[in-house]
């Protein structure tokens, strides 16, 4: 079980969304993907939204797991929005052809209800996806996701490769937790309440140490599959393969009627975007 101080680590729960195959929540996953960037439908980017959190629900990851994950993509959502406000303030208006002042900061830079219900849109976007995203990443094992995609006929050499960066990812916090620990033990204060600069120095006084420890877990890992003849053959077993089950074909078959139906509803309105100021 993943620590509570790692970040999209595998978290081991008894639920119907872990007891699926790798195989079938990467299908998932690309099809759900596919939809929510394709289609700017907010009758379809809603019903994602919703159907997304009752998965989350249903998978039993507490928000308190994937606190931080989500605290990061809520700020990166915020500066997204406003850049695209920055950048291109008459967007919604350029693609809902129609352009309703609510108020006016400048000649250049004025509020419109087309583009706030295109910025509104984009924010959809993030909440159908991010969820799915996440609980990809944390219910699915390494190990098995390297086994699906084998099955998915992708190189066992790259799918190994996805495995051990996907395992990686948990060693490396371990690395900076530990360090982290290190340099406050030898009167490095990393805390909030020490200033910003002192802050910054002293990241990057593990940035290093983090950077060559990781190059010594590469040599190690490296040499340990060279020693086991890894790549010796074309084909490979893995421990962890699980066979399809009824609720996998359920779930791979639903996925695409649904991903069938979101497209279809995208189609029946001549257009990526759903336009209410017609």
């Amino acid at each position: 079980m993943a620590s509570k101080n790692n970040l999209l680590s595998y978290i081991e729960r008894n639920s119907p969304v872990h007891r699926l195959t790798g195989v079938t929540k990467l299908v998932v996953f690309l099809l759900w993907t596919i939809v929510c960037m394709v289609s700017y439908d907010t009758r379809v980017l809603i019903c994602a939204m919703i159907l997304s959190i009752v998965i989350f629900l249903i998978a039993r990851i507490r928000l308190s797991e994937i606190r931080t994950v989500l605290i990061f993509i809520g700020v990166f959502l915020l500066l997204n929005d406003l850049t695209i406000y920055l950048f291109s303030p008459e967007e919604g208006v350029r693609i809902y052809g129609s352009r309703t002042i609510l108020f006016q900061f400048s000649e250049r830079y004025t509020v419109t209800k087309e583009q706030l219900f295109y910025l509104f849109n984009v924010t959809l976007k993030y909440f159908t996806v991010v969820p799915i995203a996440l609980l990809f990443l944390v219910t699915t094992d390494p190990s098995e996701f390297a086994c699906s995609l084998t099955r998915l006929k992708v190189s066992f050499r790259v799918s190994y490769a996805v495995s051990i960066t996907l395992r990686y990812i948990n060693d490396v916090q371990n690395d900076y937790h530990n360090i982290a620990q290190s340099q406050q033990a030898r009167g490095i204060d990393l805390s909030r309440e020490a200033p910003l600069k002192d802050r910054i120095v002293g990241l990057a006084g593990i940035a290093i140490p983090l950077i060559f420890s990781s190059l010594d877990r590469i040599e190690l890992i490296s040499n340990a599959m060279d020693l086991r003849g890894f790549g010796k053959k074309e084909r490979r077993t893995w421990y962890c393969e699980r066979p399809m089950t009824r609720n996998d074909w359920i779930g791979i078959i639903g996925a695409v009627l649904l991903a069938a139906i979101a497209i279809g509803v995208t189609l029946t309105n001549g257009g990526r975007f759903y336009n209410p100021f017609r």
